[in-house]
C-alpha cells in the first residue's frame, strides 16, 4: 500500500527558511510527476511547485525565486527548500505523487497525497 509521509513543517520568522520533505513507499513501480500545494485557511488548496520525472519544474508565481523542489528518485522523496519565507505563505503544505504501483497481478496508477505539513511564518 502506498504511503506518503511528509516532515519538515514549523514555525519561522520572516525572511527564514525551512525545507520540506516527502518520501513515498509501498508497492511502487514508478513515479511520475512530484509535487507540492498549499491551503491557507478560508483559501482553496493550490499549486506551489511541481516536478516532473523528465526534470520539467513549474512554480506558482508567488514563490519563483525564492523556493526550489527537487527529487531524490532513488530515495523516492521529494523535497521544497523554501527560503525568503513571508507570513503569506502560512499554510498547511501538502506532497502529491503520481504513482504506478504494482498490486501482485496488475499495475495502477494513482494521485497520493501526504497527511500535510503546517507552515506558519511570524515574527
Amino acid at each position: 500500500q502506498v504511503q506518503l509521509v511528509e516532515s519538515g513543517g514549523g514555525l519561522v520568522q520572516p525572511g527564514g527558511s525551512l525545507r520540506l520533505s516527502c518520501v513515498a513507499s509501498g508497492g511502487i513501480f514508478s513515479i511520475n510527476t512530484m509535487g507540492w500545494y498549499r491551503q491557507a485557511p478560508g483559501k482553496q488548496r493550490e499549486l506551489v511547485a511541481a516536478l516532473t520525472s523528465g526534470g520539467t519544474t513549474n512554480y506558482t508565481d508567488s514563490v519563483k525565486g525564492r523556493f526550489a523542489i527537487s527529487r531524490d528518485s532513488a530515495k523516492n522523496t521529494v523535497y521544497l527548500q523554501m527560503n525568503s519565507l513571508k507570513p503569506e505563505d502560512t499554510a498547511v503544505y501538502y506532497c502529491n505523487v503520481d504513482i504506478l504501483s504494482y498490486r501482485g497481478s496488475y499495475y495502477r496508477q494513482d494521485d497520493y497525497w501526504g497527511q500535510g505539513t503546517q507552515v506558519t511564518v511570524s515574527a
